[in-house]
């Protein structure tokens, strides 16, 4: 086991902690401590080197409060209370429901419903087609920034105005990103509006699965950005923009890119090749491991059950997940989804923002209700300053 690895065995752990073995489970069984099967010795487990040091440190009595709140932001614990969804025993529960369960046959429509908290909504601004000829992004984030600079904004205003409004902006989004679509498929739910735009009826049933599993994931980079925008009390609008902003970064909803020029480079040497020379030029295998499923990411699972691999993705699969010890994550699976049924490249982030679009709004919702402004300080790290 090296220094680099993440995981650690038992022995490692203990020392460190400075525990008693019970003390180490009793810390995996309270989700405190991330624990995965050690693949030379599947009778042995490995523990997540982060956790193990953070707990330490803890006992040890040597984190002060700005520690404690550093840590935090970075896969850390929690630091902001919500009831819309959380990672708990290696599953996704939204609302207390098992995501994977309802993505078996809930609508993107069904899930909104049940993180807004009223009936499933219709998602839809009837304004399809209005992109003059951008790409989706681009049409997404104009439109977000047209209501943005002159819709109201959120405070002060009754939990079921926001949900009304929320609606419209996240049917605005939606029929930027998708674009002009049949008459008869105008008003069907977004993954059969999806399927006609990209002319793969086909596909439909696993966009609907994808939709679900990605519509929301605790407090990641984008809804936390939304949220910190729905604390100042903005428009719904200005705090979906924000995610949608958010989520454009190569180490959020961009990961699917790299996956696809991952598979490109393996068609044109090998698997193994290309995975090693990523790794050999400092740049982590995309869309392998997710630190919230030691075990696997289970949203992934879900989306490739109903998807047989094409032969470059089942080999990049099996040398990705032998170099780096990690299995694939739902970033992967997206761009296998689209590989399959020959989706546009940017498919897997249209995917990405249409679906996380109903989570912003649960979180700015819910945000909204607290009436609080998230206002963190920073540690200062710079020259030294005069104090009275």
């Amino acid at each position: 086991m090296t220094r680099s690895s993440p995981w650690l065995p038992a022995a490692e752990a203990l020392a460190l902690m400075q525990v008693r073995p019970q003390t180490l489970y009793a810390g995996v069984s309270r989700g405190r401590i991330r624990a995965k099967p050690d693949a030379a010795d599947p009778r042995r487990s490995l523990y997540h080197r982060d956790d193990v040091q953070r707990l330490a440190a803890r006992a040890q009595g040597r984190r002060s409060s700005e520690a404690v709140a550093s840590e935090a932001i970075q896969w850390g614990e929690p630091v902001l209370p919500s009831a819309v969804s959380t990672v708990a025993g290696g599953r996704l529960w939204y609302r207390g429901q098992d995501a994977c369960a309802l993505s078996i046959e809930a609508t993107l429509e069904d899930v909104a419903g049940l993180l807004w908290e009223c009936a499933p909504p219709r998602l839809s601004a009837d304004e399809a087609g209005a992109r003059d000829g951008m790409p989706p992004l681009q049409a997404g984030l104009r439109a977000l920034a047209m209501r943005a600079a002159v819709d109201p904004p959120s405070r002060g205003r009754s939990p079921q105005a926001l949900r009304v409004e929320a609606a419209e902006v996240v049917g605005t989004l939606a029929d930027a990103l998708i674009g002009k679509v049949p008459a008869s498929a105008a008003t069907q739910p977004l993954h059969a509006r999806l399927a006609a735009a990209w002319r793969r009826p086909r596909a439909a049933a696993q966009l609907r699965r994808a939709l679900v599993l990605l519509a929301d994931h605790e407090l990641n980079a984008s809804t936390f950005a939304a949220r910190v925008t729905a604390s100042t009390g903005a428009s719904l609008a200005a705090c979906l923009l924000t995610g949608l902003a958010t989520l454009t970064g190569p180490l959020h909803g961009g990961a699917a890119r790299a996956v696809q020029a991952l598979v490109r480079q393996a068609e044109q040497s090998s698997a193994d090749t290309a995975a090693r020379e990523w790794l050999a030029h400092d740049r982590p295998l995309a869309a392998f491991g997710h630190p919230l499923y030691p075990a696997g990411d289970v949203r992934c699972a879900a989306l490739l059950e109903d998807l047989e691999l094409p032969p470059a993705f089942a080999a990049l699969r099996e040398a990705g997940e032998r170099l780096v010890g990690e299995p694939v994550n739902i970033d992967f699976a997206l761009a296998t989804l689209a590989a399959v049924h020959k989706l546009p490249a940017d498919a897997p982030l249209v995917l990405f923002a249409l679906a996380r679009s109903v989570g912003w709004t649960a979180h700015v919702l819910e945000q909204a209700a607290t009436g609080h402004l998230i206002r963190p300080r920073a540690r200062y790290t710079g020259p030294a300053v005069a104090q009275d």
